[in-house]
């Protein structure tokens, strides 16, 4: 355990070298807590003043079975707001709050300069106490059973129906062009002034009576509702649906908090491996002493290393791609010549003097995302070092086994694991379905099919919202399927053979 006037001396002189190496991360404020405390402020997200809910409850029992079990243990969480809160460990010896002090200031300087995070409240703490102290008054005026039970219905959409990159569009009303009714010339196009002997060759009958045709269909594709399909289900809900005021106000909250947190889903490995690139670095170079060299080399091995059998470790892969991406700029492995030469001694000892690899990992860190990250930055030869493979479950032998090492492979399924937050791609088609006022939901099938109980108990929680029967398409066994909840049963119908 490390002295409290200690830690805050480590923060000082450790601020000051992540200053010097060049991060500029947001004023940060460090509080030291007890593993109790931690496993709290985990469950909540990071946020002690939520709404009250058993979900949060369910979390933390599991945190701290965990860690009474020896499982995990949460050395540091950051919380991504200005400034920034960082809560540490108080029973982590001096070199392990070393690491997550230089590990904080990464991820401050990352939530501060990420692209991605430009649209985050930074004023979440005090937003998510409103949110709290709102939903506190609405249990007290309608019940904890009413509002806990559409809660319950609301959370399992809330984090899954909504579209992330909608934060960066800056959308207009569309308007439809007011036009005189008897301008038929206007409205088809036709040519307006003309000798009238040449009528019935410049706008002939016809030809104006197919241009109308052709108008009124496309009005009638115009009030389709809604008139393309919708990736942000939950603001379509929010909208439309049938919902109280108390209600759609419960449900607008749960959209800003899962909007919050979607630039951290969206940029977990990059973050990691930008606070593992310096956290090594700051400490290798700055604030190692001899006495620290073996536990900080045990640790940091373990952060790099452990891991759940079958998962990927952000921090591993995060870092590596950093340190790759600067000998590569350092040396001028990149561009047309290099691509393009066959020499493979000539690649291997390939090194013009350019020094912009910690340039270009600053420029990395503040446009990119993990899933342009790794398509534009994991090369075959840092996937052949790094001894990448895909594997698949082998039911004969019940077992996981290597499928294949085939660089495209292996990078195109990473890609997929991460597209949409490794999450099924959902969107609204119609919500006038059978001209009954139903939704109809398409998943957008890559290969991948959804769990049968995860879509029929979605379906019924969109239900209860929308209070008409619901629809999703999906793909089983290689058909296209329907599956419906109509408000007290479930569904299942067949399109036929698709993709044969």
């Amino acid at each position: 355990m490390t002295e409290k006037k200690e830690i805050y001396t480590l923060v000082w002189d450790i601020k000051k070298h992540a200053k010097d190496f060049g991060l500029d991360p947001f004023e940060t404020i460090f509080e030291i807590v007890t593993f109790e405390e931690m496993n709290i402020l985990a469950s909540y997200g990071g946020f002690p003043c939520r709404y009250p809910h058993w979900n949060f409850g369910m979390e933390y029992e599991e945190l701290e079975k965990s860690y009474t079990y020896g499982l995990h243990k949460i050395y540091e969480m950051v919380v991504n707001t200005d400034p920034c809160y960082a809560y540490l460990l108080e029973c982590n010896n001096p070199i392990d709050q070393k690491i997550v002090i230089a590990h904080v200031f990464a991820h401050s300087d990352f939530f501060k300069n990420n692209g991605y995070f430009q649209h985050t409240n930074r004023k979440m703490l005090d937003e998510i106490a409103n949110h709290g102290s709102r939903i506190r008054g609405y249990i007290e005026k309608h019940g904890e059973e009413e509002v806990g039970n559409f809660i319950d219905s609301s959370l399992s959409i809330t984090s899954d129906l909504i579209d992330p990159e909608s934060v960066f569009r800056k959308e207009q009303p569309k308007l439809e062009e007011e036009l005189d009714e008897e301008d038929d010339v206007k409205r088809v196009g036709a040519v307006k002034e003309f000798p009238e002997y040449m009528r019935e060759f410049i706008n002939p009958e016809d030809f104006i009576e197919q241009q109308k045709k052709e108008l009124e269909e496309k009005k009638k594709e115009k009030k389709k509702f809604p008139e393309s399909p919708q990736k942000d289900t939950l603001l379509f809900l929010i909208e439309n649906a049938p919902l109280k005021s108390w209600q759609r106000s419960i449900l607008s909250m749960l959209r800003e908090e899962s909007y919050y947190y979607a630039p951290q889903a969206a940029t977990k490995i990059i973050n990691e491996g930008w606070a593992a690139y310096w956290h090594s670095k700051i400490l290798t170079e700055r604030c190692l002493t001899d006495s620290d060299l073996v536990d900080y080399a045990d640790h940091h091995s373990g952060t790099l290393g452990g891991n759940r059998p079958g998962a990927l470790n952000p921090y591993k892969l995060g870092i590596e791609l950093f340190r790759d991406i600067e000998e590569r700029w350092d040396k001028g492995r990149f561009g047309k010549e290099y691509n393009e030469c066959e020499d493979f001694e000539k690649k291997k000892n390939w090194d013009k003097k350019l020094n912009l690899g910690r340039q270009k990992i600053f420029e990395v860190r503040k446009i990119y995302n993990d899933i342009n990250f790794i398509d534009e930055f994991l090369t075959e030869e840092l996937c052949e070092r790094l001894k990448l493979f895909n594997y698949e479950y082998n039911p004969k032998m019940h077992t996981y086994e290597i499928a294949d090492r085939d660089f495209k492979k292996v990078k195109m399924r990473l890609l997929l694991m991460l597209t949409n937050f490794g999450k099924p791609v959902i969107v609204l088609e119609d919500a006038n379905y059978n001209n009954r006022s139903e939704l109809y939901l398409r998943h957008g099938y890559e290969g991948r099919e959804l769990r049968i109980d995860y879509v029929k108990d979605t379906l019924k929680n969109i239900n209860a919202l929308w209070q008409r029967p619901v629809h999703l398409e999906t793909v089983v066994g290689g058909n296209k399927v329907l599956f419906s909840f109509d408000g007290k049963e479930h569904h299942e119908s067949k399109f036929g053979e698709w993709m044969k």
